[in-house]
């Protein structure tokens, strides 16, 4: 071979190497590269910003969090301490010299409070806690921090065991309750006990409990002479039962004075007190025991007089409310569309959008989250995703976004994350419109055929949006465009629209989900012959719903779901949420009203290759749910797998290698009936 011609054929292949680089696809194992910003917190001069940075942790299988600190320009950007332990929770002090947080080992030891001092760069422990704090909050004043913590209270024992041998080994003592809520998904069984608001002094010492009646206190804010706080609570006998219900409360700083501040059928919560200390501005509504109520912002005088609705116009839930420092108007969260926003509105109402994009804290599938913060001059701090990316950090200033991080620059700089849309179309039911969203795999061709994979969302009350999904980027990397739509029932499109589904669900869900498969097919892209459906808890139901209905699909992957609202409703953690609410009334006064939308009813006519999958310790769908589907295709010899996944809550997939197990579990299924 002539040498000019070797020349060019090693040009081409360093070519043809270098592109194949460049568009390599998001393999399992970039999970565990995966980082990501939280609850960032800007100065109140609005200089520096503090933020959580949450990495993957491949040998513990895990995450780990650690402080970080910038100035708001982006420069100086560097770990805030040495501590190799979690850190959460920081909160700037007043005069913006000092930040609180949380640090703990892991190792479920207990939590303590920490001081960072800005000038000097120490920092310190101020603590000796028996429990774990949270929600800390600086007195205006600069001289103690509030914050909850749980307060255990004796076992409940009816009988008295007898005395045992010396070293003899008998088996545990019983546990016993008597409460209406005893368990909760994620953690386990609850030991007995109620959270309370205590405080600290900033330069250290015995914490102080402030409250002390036996009710879970929540989110507080001080009052503007540090004497004092307002917080969230349900101090009525029947607090247990009356589970939807809260008020406002205020007391003083030494336990006295304890006023209720609200009284409706309804939660009040969220409370934010002004700058001024004239007003405190919370969320809540009107309790009309409905499947979905969107959460209103109100004020009131600090006396709790002079109650109003800020009517925003949005009918959106508002969340995360924050005054600006003139005490003119606040700060909020809200989805619309799939999308969460932050706004500002003025105390009359009027309302702009000032920050499109913020989330990207789930690592799993698309769903909102994220969090913001507000400087004295009104600069806007918050986590920032996009379909492309986690949650990185950006301001918002004199109406200008500015990215200060791209934490995963180095791991998808290289990456073909295909590309992700929304689509629009219209339900068959009436007319409505519904919002889906597509995402196309690498090298997409439109001249192609792609086997389709349909992602049903759980809640039903949440929204998958345009948003940082490992789950989805795994499946479209696989070969195929996956569709995920938000059908009725789907929250950030309004109260009317999210409360369809009320005593009617499954219902016309599943016709706005298979018409959406239909406008799919009318691409033009999608091989009508290679359709999958797939989705986890009320995406679970879903599944199982669909594949009840239709013989359409050639494979399905029903995840963590509720196939008999009967055993569902008495057996979960949240067992006494459903009555009235969800459907009328308790399964054994309306029992076919709970049959007839479960989907184990239609298992006789399921003809679809099934797997099954949940989580061994799920309290919310337990194993049991998932058995009902499995046992039922076994015996009519429907093809069928069933998956556990050892040591999982109902979040299937909180540790990495729990995320990616079940999607190469989902993927080698689908992959198998796939017609290539």
């Amino acid at each position: 071979m002539k040498m000019k011609n070797l020349k060019i054929l090693v040009f081409a292949l360093f070519i043809l190497s270098n592109s194949v680089h460049a568009q390599s696809k998001f393999e399992n194992l970039d999970v565990f590269e995966l980082q990501y910003v939280r609850d960032p917190q800007v100065s109140p001069d609005g200089n520096k910003i503090v933020y959580i940075r949450t990495k993957m942790d491949i040998m513990k299988d895990g995450k780990s969090s650690s402080l970080w600190i910038m100035n708001s320009d982006g420069t100086n950007h560097q770990k805030l301490t040495s501590l190799v332990k979690n850190e959460s929770n920081p909160r700037w002090s007043p005069d913006g010299k000092r930040i609180s947080f949380i640090s703990n080992s892991g190792d479920g030891n207990g939590s303590e409070i920490f001081i960072y001092w800005i000038d000097s760069k120490q920092y310190s422990s101020i603590s000796q806690l028996d429990g774990s704090p949270r929600s800390l909050n600086w007195s205006p004043d600069g001289r103690n921090i509030g914050f909850l913590m749980f307060l255990p209270e004796k076992a409940l024992q009816i009988v008295t065991a007898p005395r045992k041998p010396k070293n003899a080994k008998w088996a545990d003592k019983p546990r016993i309750t008597d409460r209406l809520k005893h368990e909760s998904d994620g953690s386990g069984y609850m030991r007995e006990g109620f959270s309370h608001i205590f405080y600290i002094s900033s330069e250290g010492g015995k914490p102080t409990q402030v409250t002390r009646e036996n009710y879970n206190h929540r989110a507080f804010d001080w009052k503007s002479d540090s004497k004092g706080f307002v917080f969230s609570s349900n101090y009525t006998d029947e607090w247990e039962y009356d589970f939807r219900n809260s008020e406002l409360y205020s007391i003083n700083i030494d336990g006295s004075n304890l006023k209720t501040l609200t009284d409706r059928n309804g939660p009040d919560r969220g409370a934010a007190i002004s700058p001024d200390g004239k007003k405190i501005a919370y969320l809540g509504y009107d309790d009309k025991v409905q499947t979905y109520q969107t959460s209103r912002l109100y004020v009131m005088d600090i006396d709790g007089r002079n109650k109003s609705e800020i009517k925003t116009n949005l009918d959106r839930s508002i969340a995360s409310i924050k005054w600006s420092s003139d005490n003119k108007g606040l700060y909020f969260m809200y989805d619309n569309e799939g999308n969460t926003k932050v706004a500002y509105t003025s105390l009359n109402g009027k309302t702009i959008k000032l920050v499109d994009n913020v989330g990207g804290t789930t690592i799993g599938r698309p769903y909102g989250g994220g969090s913001y913060s507000v400087s004295k001059h009104n600069q806007i701090v918050y986590t920032m995703t996009s379909p492309y990316n986690p949650a990185d950090l950006v301001i918002y200033s004199n109406g200008k976004n500015t990215r200060l991080t791209d934490l995963n620059y180095d791991l998808l700089k290289g990456k073909d994350l295909g590309v992700i849309n929304d689509i629009w179309y219209e339900s068959s039911v009436d007319g409505r419109k519904i919002q889906g969203w597509i995402a196309k795999p690498p090298g997409f061709d439109p001249n192609k055929k792609y086997p389709l994979i349909v992602e049903n969302h759980g809640g039903p009350i949440s929204n998958y949006g345009d948003r940082f999904s490992p789950e989805i980027l795994l499946y479209s990397s696989a070969g195929y465009v996956v569709f995920y739509p938000n059908p009725r029932g789907s929250t950030s499109y309004g109260e009317e629209f999210g409360n369809l589904l009320y005593r009617d669900y499954p219902g016309d869900d599943y016709h706005d989900v298979m018409d959406g498969v239909d406008k799919m097919i009318d691409q033009g892209y999608i091989d009508e012959n290679n359709l999958f459906v797939t989705g986890g808890s009320a995406g679970g139901i879903m599944t199982a719903w669909i594949i009840g209905k239709n013989n359409r699909f050639k494979a399905s992957a029903v995840i963590k779901p509720v196939m008999n609202w009967i055993s569902k409703t008495l057996v979960a953690d949240n067992y006494f949420g459903y009555a009235h609410s969800r459907y009328d009334g308790q399964p054994w006064e309306n029992f076919n009203h709970y049959w007839s939308f479960s989907p184990i009813s239609l298992v006789g006519n399921i003809e679809t290759p099934t797997m099954v999958m949940v989580g061994l310790n799920d309290l919310r769908t337990p194993p049991s749910e998932a058995k009902q589907l499995y046992h039922a295709l076994k015996l009519r010899k429907i093809e069928t797998i069933y998956v556990e996944i050892p040591g999982a809550y109902h979040n299937i997939s909180n540790k990495p290698s729990q995320l990616i197990t079940k999607i190469d579990h989902i993927l080698y299924w689908f992959n198998k009936y796939r017609n290539k």
